[in-house]
């Protein structure tokens, strides 16, 4: 068994598909509409497999993204090496998004940092576990 993919309403979907295509290079489908209910997505797919749907309809809502609470919290995107985190993190940074957390090792073994995306989504940029930099 495995996860399919995961999925995520945004504000601005061609935002968020960019988003992904600049810095981690999710390659995109074509765009779904369904005109009856306004309800549109995109599925984003990453390097070895792993999917994002992206989504947007009329009657979300978009309440405070508190850090503590229930629900999902964020995603992770491996990028490779503790370079490629820094290197990554750097491009984000120079480009204007809030870095939540600065590149460090976690107590479980990554090396890792989170960012903010454009909306305050939480992207947390790791490197393959217990690999030195």
């Amino acid at each position: 068994m495995r996860i399919e993919h995961a999925a995520m309403y945004v504000k601005n979907m061609e935002e968020a598909r960019d988003f992904f295509v600049k810095y981690f290079n999710a390659k995109t489908g074509e765009k779904y509409h369904n005109f009856n209910s306004g309800f549109s997505s995109y599925i984003l797919t990453f390097d070895e497999g792993a999917r994002l749907e992206i989504m947007q309809r009329p009657t979300m809502t978009d309440p405070p993204k508190s850090t503590y609470r229930t629900g999902y919290h964020h995603i992770a995107i491996c990028v490779g090496n503790g370079n490629s985190v820094d290197a990554v993190t750097e491009r984000l940074r120079d480009d204007g998004y809030m870095i939540v957390s600065g590149a460090r090792w976690t107590g479980d073994g990554y090396y890792a940092s989170v960012v903010a995306d454009h909306e305050g989504n939480e992207i947390e940029i790791i490197a393959e576990p217990y690999v030195k930099k």
